[in-house]
């Protein structure tokens, strides 16, 4: 069962530029998967492992011998879901009331409107709604196309459902199969201010900057901070994702700037020349119109490591369209083929989130990598990454994927430690991925966005 993860991690550890003897480091272990007809525990399996693969390249900075990794595939599925287990506090509701599917006069629509102005976007198209009920009549009387366009017109996020042949032949799904799942490039050489490689923390030292949100990024720098990396995460003033900052914000210190001012660019450069690593994951030209395009940061800091992504990909018609998992997963085709598999009356989607998380664990090995190379030329990295490339990745495993379900979680599968968050105590599910002699582990508990300053440790 395991072959499959297998598989898919070698396609992505070769667009990674990664050497494919390398591969031979990686195992994965344990059996079972999530309810889907699609990969998803293999491609949960995969991304985590070609990231704890790359980190282990840091980690031998240039030995012979890799460390051994091992990626337990059933944690891995459970980290794709939620890791944090709070013990004194509650989640809070991780959807709008009125997010959600929708029947339309001739299919299926998903309506985004977890951030204010989404919801705002969509409701001056379809009208104030006070709940899911009136909604629903609301969308009942448009066709799906004419409302996912509208609707965008208005920079709000939705998507109607397609079938995966619908999106093989879309102009926007053509140019995103013919991308590569990441584009990387050597940049200008910088002064290499990376600090010694200690076996045991393969970044410790190594400064990410991230100005991701939900949730792809996150996830990559949760992961990149559980190996020792300083992560400073940057939300704009008025931000907040309180459902899901207790779960990505592990390892991290959270602060704010408003890019929009003299004094939040000028806290912000000083940031970024200090930076070996820059995660970002606005729309393809939000960092340029703010002045901030790629030539702008390697001027700002020669050598750096940038990595980016996006929803609907670098090309096409919708490489600046606004989108999350959800509505990607309705767009490529997955929420249509799961109503298929289910023989549903309603979309289908993935158990979880897979596309966020999946493309975190790749910018976090495309980050690694970067690192690496950085380490050997002194001259930066630009990568690129998208949810929709990833999606493209997982429906070329083809679908019949069915496995047969995982144990149930017990408290031996929680990290024993005590974390207490911003929130509360909680604790983890045991860390999914192990690298010989260097513990995946974080030295900070999840905070609040928000409550740190805008500075490096």
């Amino acid at each position: 069962m395991t072959r499959l993860a297998h598989d898919i991690a070698t396609l992505a550890w070769a667009a990674l530029g990664g050497d494919p003897r390398a591969l031979a480091s990686l195992d994965f272990a344990t059996e079972g998967g999530l309810a889907s007809t699609f990969a998803v525990s293999d491609l949960a399996s995969a991304s985590i492992g070609v990231a704890a693969l790359a980190v282990a390249e840091c980690a031998a900075a240039g030995a012979d011998r890799l460390p051994r990794v091992q990626v337990d595939r059933r944690l891995a599925s459970f980290w794709f879901g939620l890791s944090i287990r709070p013990l004194d506090f509650a989640l809070e509701a991780p959807w709008d009331p009125i997010a959600g599917d929708y029947p339309t006069r001739d299919g299926w629509i998903r309506l985004h409107t977890n951030a204010p102005h989404h919801r705002r976007a969509a409701e001056r198209v379809l009208g104030a709604q006070a709940d899911r009920a009136s909604m629903a009549t609301a969308v009942a009387r448009w066709e799906k196309s004419a409302l996912e366009s509208a609707i965008v017109a208005e920079n709000g996020c939705a998507a109607e459902m397609r079938s995966i042949a619908e999106w093989s032949d879309h102009v926007q799904g053509a140019a995103v199969a013919r991308e590569p799942l990441v584009h990387a490039e050597l940049t200008m050489a910088g002064a290499n201010t990376r600090p010694t490689v200690s076996p045991t923390r393969p970044l410790a030292g190594i400064r990410v900057l991230d100005l991701t949100r939900v949730l792809a990024g996150p996830v990559a720098s949760r992961f990149l901070a559980g190996f020792g990396a300083d992560v400073l995460r940057i939300d704009p003033p008025d931000w907040d994702e309180a459902s899901i900052a207790p779960e990505v914000t592990l390892g991290k210190r959270c602060a704010r700037l408003d890019l929009k001012t003299a004094g939040g660019r000028a806290t912000f450069d000083a940031l970024l020349r200090d930076a070996d690593v820059l995660l970002h994951g606005y729309r393809a030209d939000a960092l340029a119109q703010l002045g901030y395009d790629a030539a702008a940061r390697q001027r700002l800091r020669p050598g750096l490591v940038d990595v980016c992504l996006d929803a609907y990909g670098w090309s096409g018609p919708w490489r600046n369209r606004r989108g999350f998992d959800s509505l990607v997963q309705m767009s490529s085709g997955i929420a249509d083929a799961g109503m298929r598999w289910r023989n549903a009356d309603k979309p289908v989607p993935l158990p979880v989130q897979a596309l966020d998380h999946a493309t975190g664990y790749f910018i976090a090995a495309a980050a690694a990598r970067g690192l690496a190379a950085q380490r050997e030329s002194g001259r930066g990295t630009r990568a690129r990454l998208s949810l929709a490339r990833t999606a493209a990745l997982l429906i070329r495993q083809g679908t019949g994927h069915e496995s047969p379900p995982f144990e149930k979680e017990s408290e031996r599968d929680r990290a024993p430690d005590i974390e207490t968050t911003s929130w509360g105590r909680a604790q983890r599910v045991r860390t999914p991925a192990s690298i010989d002699g260097a513990p995946m582990q974080w030295d900070r508990p999840a905070c609040a966005l928000g409550s740190a300053e805008p500075k490096w440790s």
